[in-house]
């Protein structure tokens, strides 16, 4: 069993939370532009974390921790393409709508709706 997902742009120091049982693999890679993260500046990050272990007769919840960037503006959508690896086959949620409408597609990627900061 394996479940890789992707980090989409705009989305910095990811880090995977580790599960018992499950073994954790990132990729890393140089990001399109450098971003601002509260006191420093970030050139490189995990772009992909992929959880994996021998058996599928459980479902299971993963977490990672990040930070988004300015770049990213209320009201977008923030894809997290997902590929499930499992004993019965493969599941690619990986179809990002281009209109919104994820129900038209068969394996849509899971998304974040971003909304505006609530300021007290």
């Amino acid at each position: 069993m394996k479940v890789r997902v992707r980090i989409p742009d705009g989305v910095v120091d990811v880090k995977p939370m580790p599960k018992a049982g499950w073994q954790i693999d990132t990729v890393n890679t140089k990001y399109d532009k450098p971003y601002k993260m509260l006191q420093t500046t970030v050139t490189e990050g995990i772009r992909e974390v992929t959880w994996s272990r021998l058996s599928d007769k459980n479902y299971d919840e993963f977490v990672v921790s990040l930070y988004l960037t300015d770049d990213l503006v209320p009201g977008r959508m923030l894809y997290f393409p997902v590929v499930q690896e499992c004993e019965k086959g493969v599941h690619r949620w990986i179809e990002i709508p281009k209109d919104g409408k994820s129900a038209d597609l068969p394996e849509p990627a899971p998304g974040l709706k971003l909304m505006p900061a609530k300021r007290h």
